[in-house]
């Protein structure tokens, strides 16, 4: 029994390590979101098991590893958070595949996404013909969002975790300046205080993290 209690033990603070990165992460499971999601998830499972078994590894060194590890991933979240661009280089952003009507063929193909696979994903969400859509959006999980022309409210957050979106912006014809203006009207100071902002029948409704 002496000699596997090195492995139990360095298997219970493995669980131990998960449960904590997707309680502080908020995410609820270990189903990826995203790209860093992916990639937490295969790094974390290589040190647990790659350690497990490994006799020349102490406990206290593989709890030394751990709280790096873990340590790193509060870094690169809080980081993602609250820089935009920290944020789209670690999960992405979305991509837009049609405009106006329009394939945009070379975005297309830089993200692997043929011709078939693009009229599947359509069909899937109910849309045969390119000419009836006005926005096809690349999710950073694979999922395509579809604005049809017609619609009338844009089915898309205007912002999101305190930064703007530009794509919704140009959709409903505003710039920058006008969504400053309608976030100070709403109470807030900077747009930066919004948690999450909907824009509906040219109206906004905003979410700031002061509802916490």
């Amino acid at each position: 029994m002496q000699l596997y209690s090195p492995i139990i033990v360095k298997f219970a603070l493995g669980i131990i390590c998960f449960i904590f990165q997707i309680n502080i992460l908020g995410k609820g499971n270990l189903a990826p979101s995203s790209a860093m999601d992916q990639v937490q998830n295969y790094v974390l499972g290589g040190i647990i098991g790659g350690v497990i078994y490994n006799n020349a590894i102490t406990v206290m060194q593989f709890v030394l590893v751990l709280i790096i590890w873990t340590l790193l991933v509060l870094i690169l979240k809080f980081a993602k958070e609250h820089n935009r661009y920290v944020k789209s280089i670690i999960d992405g952003r979305p991509i837009t595949l049609i405009k106006d009507g329009e394939v945009d063929v070379k975005e297309c193909l830089t993200h692997g996404i043929s011709a078939n696979e693009l009229m599947f994903k359509l069909r899937a969400n109910g849309i045969y013909e390119i000419e009836n859509v006005k926005r096809a959006i690349l999710e950073q999980n694979g999922q395509l969002t579809i604005i049809e022309n017609g619609d009338e409210n844009i089915r898309y957050p205007i912002i999101v975790d305190g930064q703007i979106n530009y794509d919704v912006l140009e959709l409903i014809n505003k710039d920058e300046l006008w969504l400053e203006q309608k976030v100070i009207e709403c109470g807030f100071m900077k747009i930066s205080e919004v948690y999450l902002g909907e824009y509906l029948s040219g109206r906004l409704n905003l979410f700031g993290y002061n509802n916490r």
